[in-house]
């Protein structure tokens, strides 16, 4: 996956309102509320272990 992932709410207001904020990957500016940030994937969850004898 080589695309930018696009967030759709701001973390901090909530507003929609959000623009690349640089050329790194995973930054961007809330133009509401006037914050930068940045946004990263650390991995993916593993599945929950099924209940033993049961069906999940």
């Amino acid at each position: 996956m080589s695309e930018r992932a696009v967030p759709f709410h701001c973390p901090y207001c909530g507003d929609e309102d959000l623009r690349p904020h640089a050329a790194e990957h995973g930054t961007w500016e809330c133009h509401s509320c006037r914050r930068a940030f940045s946004l990263r994937l650390i991995g993916h969850l593993a599945p929950p272990p099924s209940a033993p004898g049961g069906t999940s």
